[in-house]
């Protein structure tokens, strides 16, 4: 199932994609997609109803992130090899973890502002994942059980905030507009096998991304139970899960986003986002 929110940013309402794609208004009977709808039970409540006796959503309708309510928003780095790579870097132990603002989190096809004095804005292509039920302490075997979804994300990134202001990677990864999250929630249903999903990145129709989640350094799976021994993971959580190689700080030279370039992400069933840089 496909579960998306429309509307106006801060008054979004609750959809559903049918069975012929079309994006269906659920707000009659969910008034919004919140994270006590990720239960299983809920779920499959969902997939229950007639969606083609709804009314359609409105053509050309704002589409916001698929979760309102988020409490936790959480990032692995360098979890791709080839990116590791690129970076110069080498690869993690374990999972390298960090945190990015709740107020960064934006529909998938809103504008990114360009912070003033950002001179190294870059993309960075991710799969996002919906935690659906209390994760603590839970085996790589049952981490899978505690996913109620999946995402097409976009971490946006100021590499000069992020590397040289004195601080943890949150400085430059959470001014407003830095998280696209969307445009739907793909159950995990839908989705077997995560380790499986084509990503590609273009920017102004230039490609610059183009990978696999099959290059990912830890699994789905590896990081929910990874960070279920230290935090508690809650319905409506999301991580996103790592970018592959082809990021505009690793390009000889670097090559930065700037005001009204246009940024195209494609994740196969999780949908696409596009994003003007202002």
């Amino acid at each position: 199932m496909k579960l998306f929110r429309h509307g106006p940013s801060g008054a979004e309402a609750a959809g559903a994609v049918d069975a012929k794609g079309v994006k269906r208004d659920l707000s009659l009977l969910v008034p919004d997609l919140t994270p006590d709808w990720l239960s299983p039970a809920k779920l499959k409540a969902l997939q229950a109803i007639d969606l083609e006796k709804l009314p359609a959503v409105a053509e050309g309708a704002r589409i916001g992130a698929p979760v309102g309510g988020t409490r936790q928003f959480i990032a692995i780095g360098l979890n791709y090899r080839k990116h590791a790579a690129e970076s110069g870097m080498t690869p993690p132990k374990e999972p390298l973890v960090f945190n990015k603002a709740l107020t960064c989190i934006q529909g998938p096809n809103d504008d990114v502002v360009q912070p003033e004095g950002s001179e190294k804005l870059d993309w960075e292509l991710e799969l996002g994942v919906y935690i659906g039920t209390k994760a603590q302490r839970v085996s790589k075997a049952d981490a899978l059980k505690h996913v109620a979804g999946y995402c097409l994300a976009n971490d946006v990134s100021e590499r000069d905030w992020q590397a040289n202001r004195s601080g943890q990677w949150v400085k430059g990864k959470s001014f407003d507009t830095f998280g696209p999250l969307g445009p739907w929630l793909v159950t995990a249903d839908e989705i077997p096998d995560p380790q499986n999903i084509p990503l590609s990145l273009s920017v102004n129709g230039a490609r610059r991304q183009s990978s696999n989640t099959s290059d990912m350094i830890f699994s789905v799976a590896e990081i929910v139970a990874h960070l279920s021994l230290f935090m508690t993971l809650l319905p409506g959580d999301v991580i996103v899960t790592g970018t592959p190689e082809g990021v505009g700080g690793g390009m000889k030279p670097p090559q930065f986003l700037k005001r009204g370039d246009i940024v195209e992400l494609v994740g196969g069933v999780l949908g696409e986002q596009r994003q003007k840089i202002v």
